[in-house]
């Protein structure tokens, strides 16, 4: 019998959600939080779409979510087409809703014609992830987390150049990472090592994804250059037409990874909820969580 945990002991556990659409999904993703809070996770997050295009839904979904739960709240903020002095009003505004915990990215723009485009820094504004940091610190002592990338980010020039731009981040206060999905334990652990070597010492957490649906996870994984093992595509192949199925294979087969990442000592998961509560909910149940 395989031992899922510790006795004792249990990791840091952490959420991130995505702005809702309609009023309707709005309820939904406040249920969603509510059930996932009663696991005590460390924070939940909620994301800020790109070039801010979902600025007041983000803010109205914190501000919800803090008045109604005690778990702390991170914000995500980007600096993509905007200026510094838009930027801060954002950040003081999450400072004045309770939000003293901010992902800073420095983002991407709205795609055009359905492709990405290259980013360009406003005339007034942060000329990448690294100088936001710098500023968000001045404004106030907000905690702040950045983005990782275990197979390096799409327009990153080398792996080299990717590690050397998270040192920087680090080097300008930074508090921890959070890296984009993988699907092989691998690809995290090898970048683990490779911070390590460079004398980075601050925490860099998983992003795991439940896969609930296989074409959307992979259509995520080529845009931010996740790669898919060939052994999964034909796992799920043609299981999103069965429901049921899929469900409890991304179970298992997120269980797989998670424990894998724990056994090497890993001891915070944060879990991309795509604003549903069931998957992370298991997940959190096999790496020892309790609910509340």
């Amino acid at each position: 019998m395989p031992a899922y945990h510790n006795a004792g002991h249990r990791p840091e556990i952490s959420f991130e959600f995505f702005p809702a659409k309609t009023k309707e999904g709005h309820v939904a993703l406040l249920e969603t939080a509510r059930n996932l809070a009663s696991l005590s996770p460390s924070f939940m997050s909620v994301t800020y779409g790109a070039g801010g295009s979902t600025q007041e839904r983000t803010l109205e979904t914190l501000s919800d979510m803090a008045s109604e739960l005690s778990v702390p709240l991170a914000g995500h903020l980007t600096c993509v087409g905007a200026s510094k002095d838009e930027v801060h009003k954002v950040a003081q505004a999450y400072w004045d809703a309770g939000i003293k915990h901010i992902l800073a990215l420095r983002g991407d723009p709205p795609p055009v014609n359905g492709k990405p485009t290259a980013f360009q820094p406003h005339p007034q504004g942060y000329k990448s992830a690294c100088e936001l940091v710098k500023g968000l610190k001045k404004l106030a002592p907000f905690k702040i987390s950045v983005a990782a990338y275990p197979e390096t980010h799409p327009q990153a020039i080398s792996s080299e150049a990717d590690i050397d731009n998270l040192k920087r981040k680090f080097d300008a206060g930074a508090d921890q990472a959070i890296t984009q999905f993988f699907f092989s334990p691998e690809a995290f652990l090898k970048f683990r090592d490779k911070l390590s070597k460079i004398g980075v010492d601050k925490a860099v957490i998983p992003g795991i994804l439940p896969i609930s649906n296989a074409e959307q996870a992979w259509k995520f994984a080529t845009i931010c250059g996740a790669a898919v093992p060939k052994e999964l595509r034909d796992l799920f192949e043609g299981v999103d037409e069965y429901p049921a199925v899929r469900t409890r294979l991304a179970a298992a087969i997120a269980d797989r990874l998670c424990q894998t990442l724990r056994s090497e000592g890993v001891e915070h998961f944060h879990f991309y909820t795509l604003n549903k509560s069931a998957a992370s909910t298991s997940l959190s149940l096999l790496l020892g969580r309790h609910l509340s």
